[in-house]
């Protein structure tokens, strides 16, 4: 699990700055939103461009520099008011007792990596400088001429598979089963061969288990995969019997909406769940930007609470504009974290457990007072 994240000169991030997702002293929820001392996951909020979307982009990028099929590059990351031109990413997880400090450095001038180093409960095991390398990793030590925009990890990996250290095979299932998710652009970024697409999901797995969960929570609604789909009114026929489509049917109604005509919550909805049920299931990371696009603040709560209730060893990190989800029935403070822009400084992040509220105090309320931060000023006086 991500313990802790550290970037600098990272697109809005100018200043050396640490998130971190180990859990502190509050008591509360640590039944369901913690595991072995690492939380479940955090929200992030803020005004517009305040850096929201790029703190959980450095957490994905790390996915595909490792993972994506072409080899994905720093240039465009680097901030742009920054006369900086090394970009610093580096991440810590603890994988069940170990703990992996895994660092980058890339010169954007250069165009190349010039330091990347591995480290497993403080041993180093990886070192590279520039181009050449050292592993205790691999049986063949020493590393020369390496790609100049390959990570050294990644060659290893793809050559080895970890062979004899289980610990970095864990690592690297945890962040294989991880997903970045755009529900803006219903985007998906993912590696392996997970169904992950919602018409391809149900056309393997059927629409059972989703129909299941909906009826645990009440919602109103099921959903028919079909080539036909009739109502006491309707018939509606998609295709021939080989083509199907997706077709919702409200509770009290009966009658079929086929998926194009659903609301925009709903389906953005269908199109979280293969993702959203992948990642409990499996431990991995659910990073998902614009999460409130279209849901309603119930809906939002309820998934959140879905998640944290029903994963074990699996973060879910969300960028939203919905206070609501500010509440200790939901979210420990430790969890929030708030972004704010402050000019040609950049981007800050604050955790609203530095705050020390009471789980008797409103923590939208303390939010919307700007006692968080992260809170826009307009002047909407006439």
């Amino acid at each position: 699990m991500l313990t802790k994240l550290r970037i600098k000169n990272f697109k809005s991030f100018k200043n050396d700055t640490i998130i971190d997702f180990t859990k502190t002293n509050y008591k509360i929820l640590s039944d369901t939103n913690t595991y072995n001392d690492v939380l479940k996951g955090g929200i992030f909020v803020g005004a517009n461009a305040s850096g929201k979307t790029n703190a959980i982009k450095a957490i994905s990028k790390l996915l595909e520099l490792l993972f994506a099929e072409k080899m994905m590059f720093l240039d465009n990351d680097k901030c742009l008011f920054s006369n900086e031109t090394n970009i610093l990413l580096e991440y810590h997880f603890k994988i069940n007792t170990s703990n992996i400090k895994y660092t980058i450095e890339y010169d954007c001038k250069e165009k190349s990596i010039t330091l990347e180093k591995l480290y497993l409960n403080n041993q180093l095991i990886l070192n590279r400088i520039g181009e050449n390398g050292e592993s205790e990793i691999t049986e063949n030590k020493i590393f020369k001429e390496v790609d100049n925009n390959s990570l050294l990890l990644r060659e290893i990996y793809f050559n080895t598979k970890f062979r004899g250290h289980d610990i970095l095979k864990d690592w690297f299932d945890f962040l294989l089963n991880s997903i970045f998710l755009n529900a803006y652009h219903r985007t998906v970024f993912t590696t392996g061969q997970k169904i992950l697409d919602f018409k391809e999901y149900v056309k393997s797995n059927g629409v059972d288990f989703i129909n299941e969960f909906f009826n645990e929570l009440e919602f109103d609604q099921n959903i028919e995969y079909a080539n036909k789909c009739k109502g006491k009114l309707t018939e509606i026929i998609y295709g021939s019997n080989e083509e199907k489509s997706i077709f919702f049917k409200r509770k009290g109604v009966g009658e079929p909406i086929p998926y194009p005509m659903e609301s925009l919550g709903n389906q953005n909805l269908l199109n979280i769940l293969p993702s959203f049920f992948h990642t409990i299931k499996n431990s991995g990371m659910l990073i998902i930007d614009g999460f409130s696009n279209g849901f309603h603040n119930k809906l939002e709560e309820l998934l959140i609470r879905y998640f944290m209730k029903n994963s074990k060893q699996s973060q879910i990190f969300i960028v939203t504009h919905s206070t609501n989800l500010l509440t200790h029935s939901l979210l420990r403070p430790d969890q929030i974290f708030t972004t704010t822009f402050n000019g040609s400084n950049g981007s800050f992040i604050k955790r609203a457990s530095e705050e020390r509220p009471r789980e008797a105090q409103n923590l939208e309320k303390m939010y919307l007072g700007g006692v968080f931060g992260g809170l826009p000023i307009y002047n909407d006086e006439e």
